[in-house]
């Protein structure tokens, strides 16, 4: 099933990149811009769709992660609250 689809796959390309060859140069230019502005569109259309998903990945990691750091250990002094990653270890006094 594969190689068919494949094979069908390549004589449409050769067809038409053979039927390009025939156009004049004016079609074969407007032809081009054609397919260039297409292959733009799908692009930034591709591009939008997984920014939209990974942008709301981004947001939820970020949403629970801040949840988890809330309810994580440290204490609160009046409206100031201090996680213990933020205790300095002991100065040497040696140094």
């Amino acid at each position: 099933m594969l190689p068919n689809v494949l094979a069908v796959f390549m004589l449409t390309v050769c067809v038409a990149l053979m039927l390009r060859l025939l156009m004049g140069a004016r079609r074969r230019y407007a032809l081009d811009a054609w397919l260039k502005r297409t292959g733009l569109r799908l692009k930034h259309a591709t591009l939008g769709l997984y920014r939209r998903r990974s942008s709301r990945k981004t947001a939820e990691r970020l949403a629970e992660e801040a949840i988890r750091r809330a309810r994580g250990e440290g204490h609160w002094e009046g409206n100031v609250y201090k996680p213990k990653s933020f205790r300095k270890p002991p100065r040497d006094k040696m140094h």
